[in-house]
């Protein structure tokens, strides 16, 4: 099973870390250099974020494939807001000017307030999901039909959809731990992308949504996202993380925002925040940012040094995680390290460990 590295492009170099600070909203210069960063440390993909008052993903990954040769681009992509025959459209027209690096990442939505931004006003979450899932059909659909089809649901109504453009490889990822979250996934989804949980909780998730897939007739692949912190040492690594964990929590004060008593809007955020019930969990599962924030995101991280944050890594891996978006809190300067530091131990020990299981498979 190969080993994929995804990064992270925000936008502008800033984070958590790095709130009321003045920077602009998308900066070319950071995008240019965190795309070649991380083309150049290996990684496989870059995350361009969605956000209700962000710049657009779509432009921006395909401002990205422009400047890049091999690096590929996860899109994140809410539905609801474009016609799933035209983003069908939109999608491939990047695949294939890409020459087939974008994969999209389907962000259904959980907090209200966020889809209200874009119009989107008292659709319940249960909704939101059954639109994702005609959606996601109605999008497959276009990029494989080869005759006009006509559509007839609860949210949309096509008549004679076709497209002209259809990509040449283009995953679908999607996330969310809901009941109609899974099922929907177990019925689209190329790969199942959730946050940095326990082993315990990720061995669970990985087999609920297996069985979803299963259902369907289905196999489904898996990323995890982690936000790690190494360093030469273990105890630097500690220090810093309890550094990063007093910065976020000083500029959540300063804001006026909460550092506990949280109630995340979304079940992913609320099942991650019972992982940060305490602030290390198993080896070296971090939750510290977790706890402060009230699991608002990826916050949750792996702390060690190189070879231990590798080894830890390879734990997720042995239960079927083959993707791994990792996004620090510096995050070029981070970026650079992983792929300097981390990426080539990791895929060494992967390929050590593929290579004994194939001798011990004779």
């Amino acid at each position: 099973m190969p080993v994929n590295f995804i990064g992270y492009i925000g936008f502008n170099n800033s984070s958590e870390l790095h709130a009321g600070a003045r920077r602009r909203s998308l900066d070319r210069e950071y995008v240019q250099a965190a795309l070649r960063v991380q083309e150049d440390g290996g990684f496989d993909r870059v995350l361009i974020p969605f956000g209700s008052n962000s710049p657009e993903s779509q432009i921006v990954a395909a401002y990205g494939a422009a400047l890049t040769t091999r690096l590929g681009f996860l899109v994140a992509h809410r539905p609801g807001f474009t016609q799933p025959t035209l983003a069908a459209r939109q999608l491939a027209t990047l695949d294939q000017l890409s020459q087939g690096r974008v994969a999209v990442h389907i962000i259904t939505g959980g907090a209200d307030e966020e889809m209200a931004r874009d119009g989107d006003v008292g659709t319940t979450k249960a909704e939101r999901y059954a639109r994702s899932d005609e959606y996601l059909g109605i999008l497959r659909q276009e990029w494989s039909a080869t005759a006009p089809f006509d559509h007839d649901g609860r949210f949309y109504h096509v008549r004679q959809a076709f497209s002209s453009v259809q990509p040449r490889n283009l995953p679908v990822f999607f996330g969310g731990t809901s009941a109609e979250a899974i099922d929907v996934a177990g019925r689209h989804a190329d790969v199942y992308a959730t946050w940095g949980e326990t082993l315990d909780a990720t061995r669970e998730i990985v087999a609920r949504v297996r069985a979803s897939a299963a259902r369907h007739g289905r196999t489904i692949g898996f990323s995890l996202s982690l936000r790690p912190v190494i360093a030469e040492t273990e105890d630097a690594a500690w220090k810093r993380a309890a550094e990063i964990v007093e910065q976020v929590r000083a500029n959540r004060e300063a804001a006026g925002l909460p550092t506990s008593g949280h109630r995340p809007p979304n079940d992913g955020s609320r099942r991650l925040l019972e992982t940060a019930s305490g602030l290390r969990r198993d080896k070296r599962l971090w939750t510290g940012v977790a706890q402060v924030t009230g699991a608002a995101g990826n916050s949750t991280g792996l702390v060690g040094t190189p070879e231990q944050v590798a080894d830890a890594l390879l734990d997720y891996y042995a239960l079927g995680i083959e993707n791994f978006l990792i996004r620090g809190f510096e995050p070029l300067a981070d970026a650079e390290r992983y792929g300097r530091d981390l990426i080539p131990l990791v895929r060494e020990r992967v390929a050590a460990l593929d290579t004994r299981s194939r001798v011990a498979a004779g």
